[in-house]
């Protein structure tokens, strides 16, 4: 009683909205970005745990509850004949409306991974220079460039890696194994995406890509 009441107060909410605005109910919200310094990168405790674990945790890890809070409760009301029949596909493997997915894909996973990116990238700059962490992120214009970049820098058999304190190396090897770690877990996640939401065929990387392209496009254009 109580999940179909905050639902009906959601959909009128919405039904005063344009349709494009409108948001699913229970969605997840988006990683928020730490403020970012030397001193953050250099506490693993704040990078790796409170960091980095928790919002892995809200987003990724949670993914099959994200998602099944994108499906409408009641759409189509009670049908008796369903007790009478048996469900071949689980609840939880439902296909889930495409306006929903994608909201959630661009609101919430998307900005979550580019988060988690531009931090990593960062640490990765103040461990190749912690005097001027951002001068590798100046060197590429846009996010993809940027995940290639610290991926040349970061590789020790590089002749451009270059970390000249123990604390700068430590950080490093950090980096490369989050990175890596990265990679497994969005895999996991899109592969369920998929599942629900029918991008079979695209990768994540490629998605990823088309949303960071879509929206560097729009702030280019966006005043000052």
């Amino acid at each position: 009683m109580v999940s179909w009441f905050l639902w009906a107060q959601s959909e009128s909410h919405n039904r005063g909205l344009p349709k494009r605005q409108r948001s699913p109910p229970n969605m997840s919200q988006p990683s928020n970005k730490p403020t970012l310094t030397p001193q953050f990168c250099f506490n693993e405790t704040a990078l790796r745990v409170d960091f980095l674990r928790l919002s892995r945790a809200t987003i990724d890890d949670s993914i099959i509850q994200n998602l099944n809070a994108l499906v409408t409760p009641a759409r189509d009301g009670f049908d008796p004949s369903s007790t009478a029949e048996r469900q071949v596909q689980p609840a939880r493997r439902r296909p889930i409306d495409s306006a929903a997915c994608q909201a959630f894909k661009e609101k919430v996973l998307f900005q979550s991974w580019q988060t988690r990116s531009d931090v990593l990238n960062y640490c990765a700059g103040v461990a190749l220079d912690p005097t001027d962490p951002d001068l590798l992120l100046r060197e590429a214009e846009t996010a993809k460039d940027r995940e290639r970049v610290v991926d040349e820098r970061l590789d020790p058999y590089s002749g451009r890696f270059f970390p000249r304190e123990a604390r700068t190396e430590s950080l490093a090897n950090l980096i490369r194994n989050e990175r890596g770690v990265e990679g497994i877990i969005r895999a996991r996640t899109w592969g369920l995406v998929t599942e629900r939401c029918g991008d079979v065929g695209v990768r994540w990387e490629e998605a990823l890509n088309r949303w960071r392209e879509s929206t560097e496009g729009r702030s280019s254009m966006e005043p000052l």
